[in-house]
């Protein structure tokens, strides 16, 4: 009676000790998946913000080239030889908005790279380009495109969303002189936009060569 107790007894503990690795390893397993579905939720806020931030930086993008686009535009359309250069300065807010004014060459340059003599500005991704340190001396040529909704009168929107504009784009126009290929004069356009907020901005700049007439490249 004894030695079939002890058989009995000897195979009792595989089996207890089986039923707790089947424990052990259900509750790791759910506690990766805890982990990884926190990990999954915890990151949703965090795509949601890259993804504002890029639609804001492409806003901000296409709203500078728009008024970048619109100043070559001008310059083609011949405009530029009626109104002639002119020194340009600090503008009192508001900025004047083209077409009502059709746009502004002028004759000194926003900015240069040192060692050139110093433009109006020191550094054009200072914006919005102020002269003289202060803080209303503005310059440029404001240019609001069809549908751009921006509130008038102060080209300055009170509340920056995701459908509105902070302020209006604004462009630069610098006569350089005669191109380098002899054939035409050389404009240095600069530009820039605000996105919804004064946090996102975007500022371009272009070489933009204007010629009169057809020149005949084929040599015949």
């Amino acid at each position: 009676m004894s030695e079939a107790f002890k058989v009995r007894q000897s195979v009792r503990p595989p089996r207890a000790l089986q039923r707790g690795v089947a424990l052990i390893s259900a509750l790791l397993l759910l506690m990766i998946i805890t982990i990884l579905a926190l990990s999954m939720f915890r990151s949703f806020p965090t795509q949601e913000k890259i993804a504002g931030n890029v639609r804001e930086k492409e806003r901000a993008f296409h709203a500078a080239n728009s008024a970048l686009q619109y100043a070559e535009y001008w310059l083609m359309a011949g405009n530029n030889i009626a109104s002639g250069d002119v020194v340009c300065g600090a503008e009192a807010p508001p900025l004047p908005t083209a077409p009502i004014d059709q746009g502004q060459i002028c004759s000194n340059v926003l900015y240069t790279y040192p060692p050139a003599a110093p433009g109006l500005i020191a550094n054009v991704n200072n914006v919005p380009w102020v002269v003289g340190g202060g803080t209303t001396a503005n310059v440029g040529i404001q240019y609001v495109p069809n549908g751009m909704p921006v509130q008038s009168g102060t080209g300055v929107s009170t509340v920056g969303t995701d459908t509105t504009y902070y302020s209006a784009p604004v462009y630069y126009i610098a006569d350089l002189g005669a191109a380098g290929d002899g054939q035409g004069e050389a404009y240095q356009i600069d530009a820039y936009a605000y996105a919804g907020s004064a946090a996102t901005v975007a500022v371009v700049e272009s070489i933009y060569e204007v010629a009169q007439g057809v020149v005949n490249r084929t040599g015949e």
